[in-house]
């Protein structure tokens, strides 16, 4: 099996609460709370305002940039508020509520049926998957026409599907493989038009073996398209160390998959992307896995855009012993304070912890064991990260590379002295990166 050549940890992946659960459409609530920032980047600019009607599919905030992305109505009804609501983590962001009225859906949007016939050419795909509003789904939330968008200068030589889903209890994109494998390959193959290559490779984690064999049947006779099994190993997932397993190449320091001539787009994106393109669809909703291990009953469901996850959790048996929340997965996900804020296009996963689990374990200090710097996929050194953070030293946090960590949580996961490095790190990150991007404004 195939996987990146340094670092990286064995979690157990606690797939088997949810993964049997076929993804079911979760019923539509009676508001929606719709976010203007979804996406990295820029807010989108809302363009409805209170009282205003509005239909399923239509455009209620334009995007602010060029790195940014369209907002759409994921419900028809009224508009009641534009303003600012609590997000996840409780900070207020500018949000646009709607109540629901019905469900109607504005005209063009065309769900019958798979359809298997490209039209576009390779720029109207990338404005179609920019007038739709698709963002990587992954968890990241990169405007996906900006990753379609290949630099001058750079070429791209090959599309990789990330179908790995290496974060533990997280099955959302597996049920998406099973039940919409078709449609994802050919959502594969409108990315690999849109940038001009003709091939695509699907890496998929091998605690999925029912998923490979099933994509492997799809892909016979598709030119091209490769299905790549690859070690069970985390963070397997990850942009560059995915694209060292299946290509064998490094992306370099504070580089992109593009300077190694790939292209990264998540399973949900692909299957995103070929709604956008063959339905005229915009991204309103998603499959979200509700898990967790004394979770009444675990569900992969289809969630319109804007749904509170409060109504997630108590569709799937509430909070009844759970002391803890977590927007995505338990390595890179982030805990919830307010269970009310809405489900977005980058939420993969509600995982609900129990009371005795939720609880962390009583720092020690660092004995020196490196465990951290062995599992890091990076190869970075978390501890000296961890400490230059705590003593604001920037300027030596860029040194040793702190642009390049991919907040993985391998580093927390490993240390026996229960040190809460990748919150430490994530701390310093945000300084150094906005360093750097005030650097880049000033430059011109």
């Amino acid at each position: 099996m195939k996987t990146f050549p340094i670092g990286g940890i064995h979690p157990s992946d606690c797939k088997k609460y949810s993964k049997d659960a076929a993804i079911e459409q979760f019923p539509i609530p009676a508001s929606v709370t719709i976010p203007l920032s979804q996406h990295i980047g820029a807010p989108a600019v809302a363009t409805v305002a209170k009282g205003d009607k509005v239909l399923v599919g239509q455009v209620i905030a334009t995007a602010g940039g060029f790195v940014s992305s369209n907002i759409h109505s994921s419900v028809s009804g009224t508009v009641t508020a534009v303003d600012n609501r609590a997000d996840a983590q409780g900070n207020l962001k500018p949000a646009i509520t709607i109540a629901v009225e019905g469900d109607e859906w504005l005209e063009g949007i065309d769900r019958s049926g798979v359809k298997r016939v490209v039209e576009l050419s390779a720029e109207e795909i990338v404005a179609k998957v920019k007038e739709m509003g698709i963002v990587g789904m992954g968890g990241a939330t990169f405007p996906t026409h900006v990753k379609l968008s290949i630099p001058n200068g750079k070429k791209a030589e090959c599309l990789i599907i990330n179908a790995v889903e290496c974060e533990p209890y997280l099955t959302a994109d597996y049920r998406v493989m099973l039940e919409k494998g078709e449609q994802l390959l050919l959502g594969a193959q409108i990315l690999a038009k849109a940038i001009g290559v003709e091939r695509i490779y699907v890496g998929v984690e091998n605690n999925k073996p029912d998923a490979i064999k099933h994509l492997q049947g799809l892909a016979k006779g598709q030119k091209g398209v490769v299905i790549v099994p690859l070690k069970m190993r985390y963070p397997q997932g990850g942009e560059k160390q995915l694209i060292a397993a299946v290509t064998g190449r490094e992306v370099p320091s504070g580089g992109l998959p593009i300077d190694v001539g790939a292209v990264v787009q998540n399973v949900g994106t692909a299957l995103a992307v070929y709604e956008a393109v063959m339905y005229n669809k915009p991204l309103i909703e998603r499959v979200v896995t509700v898990t967790g291990s004394t979770l009444a009953s675990p569900k992969n469901l289809l969630v319109r855009v804007g749904t509170p996850m409060s109504a997630l959790i108590e569709y799937c048996g509430g909070m009844e012993g759970i002391g803890k929340v977590v927007a995505g997965g338990p390595m890179m996900g982030r805990a919830v304070s307010n269970i009310d804020a809405p489900v977005t296009k980058g939420t993969s996963g509600v995982l609900l912890i129990p009371t005795e689990d939720a609880l962390r374990q009583v720092e020690g200090s660092c004995i020196r064991c490196a465990k951290c710097v062995e599992a890091c996929p990076m190869g970075l050194e978390p501890y000296l990260l961890n400490t230059l953070t705590q003593r604001g030293d920037y300027d030596e946090l860029e040194a040793h590379y702190m642009a390049d960590c991919i907040e993985c949580g391998c580093c927390t996961f490993s240390c026996p002295s229960y040190l809460p490095l990748l919150d430490w790190v994530r701390i310093g990150k945000a300084e150094v990166m906005k360093r750097i991007r005030e650097r880049a404004a000033a430059k011109k």
